[in-house]
């Protein structure tokens, strides 16, 4: 009967073992030097040989003449414990057996000695799928075990294992294996086996096995029906697209092409190949093309190895870093939602238009590579620099500085603000008019002139008041809304026209630090003007302490929060 090579291969040694050499020598000195722990928790990705591990150990430890650390493999206990007859090493599926009364009956069966063997040893794979109150019932057993008793625990999801169970094992981490070490050992299983495996297509296998010897040698057996197995036989047999048509693919969502990406992943669905494996190895392309790109170094040594160097270079110039995060970000969120769409093929076409189309697209790591590819356009000179136009400035005399000095006895606190240029400079300066401000829509259609606004000082109760409001009611629709509302309400601001001056008094430091900001003063300026016809300067103070509104201990006792302590 044929056994899958997996089994068939499976190391049967601490020696056997490939790729974990750190846990494999520390188990083999703790048997030969018999300070064995009773309990043991193994931690990896699957397939690198935590179950492995844990039956050679079990074997190790019952072993009548174990051989520097390993299982002879001779004895009756080593051949028993292998073959499965021995009812002293218990070997369990927490997935299948994950419910409280199963580790009660197994701490039942715990306590008594074992019949054939030197010690009981229970192995729990999967142990992460207990519940909790399963978790519980072992608790009691891990922390006060039995001389004859040894639990061997195994996981791929650290994360969901109590605290407590993880303090009372020893750890140890299984590391995925790199891609070169699984390739030599599937030429030398491919050897034995009498395949025809080529180096090349022993590499592909080794990085899509992300890792774990088991996968790799699954996929090996997946394979051998080819009488020569070659990258086209491994991608064949697998239900990739390959290295060279998904970089056609790439090439063709880069220069636009949206109808020839939608061609070859039509092909590709016709023969068979899954849309979210495309989506996968197009995916895997663009991580190693940033790689080259951020770390042009140590590149080589992240790169996956499914695409040679020359490719990744070609698109790693014709791509920002930026650019690849975002085209990886819309096919990772393709792929999130694929298992749930009605059509995946459809899914997958809508991803390849939406990177056709703006390889960008519409995200914040989209903005950040338009931005990041138009600056290494200007920097390369394929968009020219524009030249920053210089405007000359007035001379400093036809600023109307004159009465700057107006009201600075009255309050220091004041700020003013010059009025434009209203003279045209001489021809030969060549000057230009100052650029105005566009005036929204909502601003109220008022007079070019105003016969009330005169040179002038106008009396506050009359003509000057009503200016005011005017240019108030005109400015309004020019200011944010938090400034709106200050400028709104006269006990707070309030203004008036002396001369050639508007002067804007306000009720606290802090309103009128708020209208002392340019964008606001312009806005004063301008409604002045429009509704004035001339120029005004903005002077921006304090009213005088006299028409500054005050509260008295009885009006503060509204508020709740104010609380006053009796004398």
């Amino acid at each position: 009967m044929y056994q899958a090579l997996y089994r068939k291969w499976r190391p049967q040694t601490f020696d056997q073992v490939i790729g974990q050499q750190h846990i494999t020598e520390t188990l083999k000195n703790q048997v030969k030097n018999g300070r064995l722990s009773h309990a043991y928790l193994f931690i990896g990705t699957r397939g690198t040989g935590k179950t492995t591990c844990a039956r050679i150990l079990a074997r190790a430890v019952n072993c009548e003449h174990p051989e520097n650390g390993n299982p002879c493999g001779k004895c009756p206990a080593c051949h028993g414990i292998l073959e499965g007859s021995v009812m002293d090493v218990v070997e369990l599926d927490a997935a299948s057996n994950n419910g409280v009364d199963n580790v009660r009956a197994l701490r039942e069966e715990a306590v008594f000695s074992p019949s054939t063997v030197k010690k009981r040893v229970y192995i729990i794979d999967e142990v992460h799928m207990l519940s909790m109150p399963a978790f519980n019932a072992l608790l009691k057993i891990l922390e006060e075990p039995p001389e004859h008793l040894m639990f061997i625990l195994a996981t791929t999801e650290l994360q969901k294992v109590p605290a407590t169970i993880l303090s009372r094992c020893q750890r140890h981490s299984f590391r995925r294996l790199d891609a070169e070490t699984i390739a030599s050992y599937l030429l030398d299983i491919a050897g034995r086996e009498k395949l025809m495996l080529e180096k090349d297509a022993a590499d592909l296998i080794a990085r899509l096995s992300d890792g774990g010897v088991r996968d790799a040698l699954s996929l090996l057996d997946q394979c051998s029906m080819h009488a020569r197995i070659d990258t086209d036989a491994v991608y064949s047999s697998v239900g990739l697209a390959g290295k060279r048509r998904i970089s056609e693919l790439l090439d063709a969502v880069l220069k636009h092409d949206t109808a020839k990406a939608l061609q070859l992943f039509s092909g590709m669905w016709m023969d068979g190949k899954d849309p979210a494996s495309v989506l996968k190895e197009l995916s895997g392309l663009l991580r190693d093309v940033m790689m080259i790109r951020v770390a042009p170094k140590a590149g080589l040594n992240l790169i996956s190895g499914g695409f040679e160097e020359r490719t990744l270079q070609y698109f790693g110039k014709r791509m920002t870093t930026e650019t690849v995060v975002a085209a990886m970000d819309t096919i990772q969120n393709t792929l999130s939602g694929l298992r749930d769409v009605n059509n995946p093929r459809t899914a997958a076409e809508l991803c390849l238009v939406s990177l056709s189309c703006h390889a960008d697209g519409d995200s914040i790591a989209g903005l950040r590579a338009r931005i990041s590819r138009l600056e290494e356009q200007v920097e390369s000179g394929a968009i020219p620099q524009p030249t920053p136009t210089i405007r000359p400035q007035p001379p400093e005399e036809e600023i109307l500085w004159e009465d700057m000095d107006l009201h600075a006895e009255e309050d220091e606190n004041a700020v003013f603000f010059p009025a434009s240029v209203t003279e045209e400079a001489p021809e030969e300066e060549n000057w230009e008019e100052p650029i105005e401000l566009p005036v929204l829509e909502s601003m109220p259609s008022l007079p070019e002139t105003s016969p009330s606004c005169s040179e002038e000082k106008q009396p506050e109760t009359e003509n000057g008041s009503t200016d005011w409001e005017q240019i108030r009611d005109a400015t309004l629709p020019l200011l944010p809304v938090d400034t709106r509302i200050l400028l709104d309400d006269p006990d707070r601001v309030s203004g008036r026209i002396e001369g050639n001056v508007l002067i804007v008094e306000a009720q606290t430091e802090f309103v009128v630090k708020r209208f002392q900001k340019p964008d606001v003063a312009e806005s004063l300026m301008k409604a002045a003007r429009k509704v004035c016809g001339r120029e005004l300067r903005v002077q921006v103070g304090l009213k005088p302490a006299g028409d500054r509104p005050t509260r008295s201990l009885e009006d503060l006792k509204q508020f709740k929060e104010v609380h006053f302590i009796p004398e």
